[in-house]
């Protein structure tokens, strides 16, 4: 039981053996052991800032990359009406000069057809008047052989233009 009972001068060597080496431990250890703990920490909430700020830096991207994104596609959809609108104007001012076109080739060719028409009706008086003149003529002359059934035929032609 002597091992077990605690003896004076095993507990004055334990207690002088711990407080010498607390004190080297406090002395020489306990200031590098706490300031590396510390620096550990330090290191450590640095990193965890960093990460915060690296993960709010990629959030702050990711919204302006949707935001150009987004601008982006409203630029395209502006040039494409744009372009829409363009190419609808060109349309309706090539339709507008086509047809402008085709009305004035069609008065033209109705102008035309109009002048032959007239020069047509035009040849055919001269051509009906002509034939007329000419069967007159020789009705008149197998009808009128006398020069005084040819004077009171012409006086009553005057007098009939001159009612007229």
């Amino acid at each position: 039981m002597d091992i077990v009972l605690p003896q004076l001068g095993l507990f004055f060597w334990t207690a002088l053996l711990f407080l010498v080496t607390f004190f080297i431990l406090k002395k020489f250890a306990w200031k590098p052991i706490i300031k590396g703990l510390k620096d550990r920490e330090e290191g450590i909430e640095n990193s965890l800032l960093e990460a915060k700020k690296a993960r709010e830096e990629m959030s702050n991207l990711k919204s302006e990359n949707e935001q150009l994104l987004r601008d982006a596609r409203q630029e395209r959809d502006k040039m494409i009406q744009e372009a829409n609108r363009m190419r609808d104007e060109i349309l309706a001012e090539a339709r507008e000069k086509a047809q402008e076109a085709a009305g004035k080739e069609l008065d033209k060719a109705k102008q035309q057809i109009d002048a032959e028409k007239k020069a047509a009706l035009a040849e055919i008086k001269n051509t009906a008047g002509g034939l007329a003149v000419e069967v007159a003529e020789k009705l008149l002359r197998k009808h009128f052989q006398q020069p005084a059934e040819q004077k009171s035929f012409a006086e009553k032609l005057i007098a009939d233009l001159s009612n007229n």
